[in-house]
């Protein structure tokens, strides 16, 4: 049994091309400094003693930052190509990092928060642009698992090292994060050649027609839902822990290894997975079980009087629900995409996060103060349910009309 099981995380991983590995490694690199956002409230609050009502402020202008920059980001890689537009965010965001680790007013971190922001975020549709070139059909969601592997490894690493450095000096977070922007940059400029995508992109210009994003009514609705549905998942990242310390007494250290478990099964079994099911069946049927698991996880949460077995369970249910889901989310815009305006698509997903990103935890925190976390949880689980027919709805609709993703 061992046998086979090591045989398919082998396979799970062979195949990729070398430019993915280095995109994953790049990305891997630049998520390691995830330093300044896990502690930029303590940072304010703390070091600075601006109040907490300040500090949700700045978060709200770094959310505006990147769904800007994911817009404009999306834009300039159609325009000048996905190498280009990664390392002007690379450089830039390294530098903006500097400039803010000496700003103390807080107009002026208002200011450089939403710069940076904004170029950083202006990265995202031009890696994702990046990986759907480098990759091949039958292999692009495996890809894009790789990616994601690679964001949660540089989180948590960066997290725990930031820990660290806070202690010592905050602003050395700062100093650090950019410092792992302008590397990543340069293994970029190192081992990935920039040449491919124009000269592709010039061959794409002879196939049919392609149409703008923004009006890809089909696509449109996707990003709707994805915005519902991401809306509710970024409560992991927030209230969860809230819930967990307040509601469930649970101790610092139960806390962060529920929290922990998310990123180390995602880790262990996400590409064997997607290894297993990639190209068996449609995108948004595996879309579609994947938040509907994390709808289940939420009304788990509403139970009154759970202990740390259903939270332990909760967690296990939201990850499968996010493996199923996120993998093959990044799979279906890139199938409705073409060469020549696959920024866009790019941009709008990664928009439709940047979104969800600053109006689901605020959403959910209002929601948890004044009617209880109860119908937090029973809200959200409800929602991410009906999200999940519709993704199905979306389905069958295609396959009647015979554009099966």
């Amino acid at each position: 049994m061992i046998i086979p099981v090591t045989t398919s995380f082998q396979k799970a991983f062979t195949g990729l091309s070398r430019s993915t590995w280095l995109l994953s490694m790049v990305m891997l690199i630049n998520r390691s400094g995830t330093m300044v956002v896990p502690f930029m409230t303590l940072y304010l609050t703390t070091k600075l003693g601006y109040s907490i009502g300040q500090a949700g402020y700045v978060f709200g202008l770094f959310g505006l930052g990147a769904f800007t920059g994911a817009y404009v980001g999306g834009r300039l890689t159609d325009k000048i190509g996905f190498y280009k537009v990664q390392l002007i965010a690379l450089f830039g965001g390294g530098i903006l990092f500097f400039v803010l680790a000496e700003m103390k007013t807080f107009s002026l971190i208002c200011l450089v928060t939403y710069l940076l922001s904004f170029v950083n975020e202006a990265f995202r549709p031009a890696n994702s642009t990046a990986i759907a070139f480098y990759s091949k059909v039958e292999n692009r969601t495996r890809s894009y698992a790789l990616n994601r592997l690679a964001i949660n490894l540089g989180w948590a690493v960066g997290s725990a090292m930031g820990g660290v450095l806070a202690k010592i000096n905050y602003e050395l977070i700062f100093w650090v994060d950019g410092a792992t922007n302008f590397l990543a940059a340069i293994l970029l400029i190192i081992f990935v050649r920039p040449s491919n995508f124009i000269e592709h992109k010039i061959e794409s210009k002879h196939t049919r027609p392609a149409i703008s994003a923004y009006k890809d009514k089909t696509y449109l609705l996707f990003i709707l839902l994805t915005v519902f549905f991401a809306g509710c998942f970024f409560q992991l990242f927030t209230n969860l822990s809230v819930f967990f310390k307040k509601e469930l007494y649970f101790t610092e250290p139960v806390i962060g290894f529920l929290l922990a478990l998310n990123g180390i099964i995602i880790a262990l079994v996400e590409m064997v997975i997607i290894y297993r099911l990639e190209g068996k069946r449609n995108n948004l049927y595996y879309i579609s079980i994947g938040v509907f698991l994390v709808g289940v996880a939420f009304l788990l949460l509403a139970i009154p009087g759970i202990g740390l077995g259903v939270a332990l369970l909760m967690i296990i249910l939201v990850t499968f629900g996010e493996i199923l889901s996120m993998p093959f989310m990044n799979s279906f815009w890139i199938s409705r995409s073409q060469q020549q305006n696959r920024g866009q698509y790019a941009a709008l997903y990664s928009m439709a996060w940047s979104a969800a990103q600053t109006i689901g935890p605020i959403t959910g925190s209002q929601i948890a103060y004044h009617f209880g976390f109860f119908w937090l949880w029973f809200s959200a689980g409800l929602l991410c349910l009906g999200v999940s027919l519709f993704y199905r709805k979306m389905l069958f609709i295609l396959l009647a009309k015979k554009k099966i993703i």
